[in-house]
């Protein structure tokens, strides 16, 4: 959230001259990827909810995506309210999105019926995941965990691994592929190569709600180099 949406939207700024976007951020605390530190996690949402809306923003993004979905099929609806209020409560009304719902409304935008999914989750949050999108509709056709419990172990990840990585799922009945189901793991310099490669639409968390974030200030959904979901023709 902090480093792949900035550098999408300064990618757009360049590429689009007249748009300008300033960044405000506040962090809900969580250092391994448990299921009971996500719960922690969403607790916070109220006090960081707050904190933003003193900043009177033109939108709300939120993450982590899989706090959001280990709290059960379709919390992302609830999440996004629960901000919603507390923003309206501080006279700053704002769209909310979260990376959870974006990566929904991003399969949905590429009219993509079947999935394949890398995290960087331990093997039962992935199921989670998987669970969680299926529930919304759309088939996962197989997935990969890198299963990498410490969060800030996720962030250094290596997005050039993802294009090897990629080659281990199961894509014979795939429509698109999401390379990252977290917007804590990098992953935009791995897209544009991967869906070059594969020959097939390619988005990940970050992709995603950037995408809603562009869609929901009336603003075309374009980012150079940051595959189909963010070519402007979704």
């Amino acid at each position: 959230m902090e480093t792949e949406l900035p550098r999408m939207l300064r990618a757009r700024e360049e590429a689009l001259p007249g748009d300008r976007f300033v960044f405000h951020s506040s962090r809900m605390r969580m250092q391994k990827v448990t299921p009971e530190q996500l719960k922690e996690m969403n607790a916070q949402t109220e006090r960081a909810a707050l904190e933003l809306a003193d900043a009177r923003p033109d939108i709300v993004a939120t993450a982590c995506l899989v706090a959001i979905m280990a709290q059960g099929p379709g919390h992302h609806c609830a999440a996004e309210d629960e901000i919603t209020a507390v923003l309206d409560g501080q006279g700053a009304p704002a769209p909310v999105v979260s990376s959870a719902g974006a990566l929904l409304a991003g399969i949905g935008a590429l009219g993509a019926k079947r999935v394949a999914v890398i995290t960087p989750y331990m093997k039962p949050l992935t199921e989670t995941v998987v669970n969680y999108i299926e529930d919304a509709g759309t088939e996962v056709v197989d997935s990969l965990s890198l299963e990498v419990p410490d969060n800030l172990a996720v962030a250094r990840l290596d997005p050039h691994g993802l294009r090897d990585h990629w080659r281990r799922l199961d894509l014979t009945r795939a429509d698109a592929i999401v390379l990252s189901a977290c917007v804590q793991m990098p992953s935009l310099s791995a897209v544009q190569y991967v869906e070059d490669a594969s020959g097939l639409p390619v988005l990940t968390a970050a992709t995603a709600t950037t995408y809603r974030i562009l869609a929901e200030l009336g603003l075309e959904t374009r980012v150079p180099d940051a595959g189909a979901l963010l070519n402007g023709d979704c």
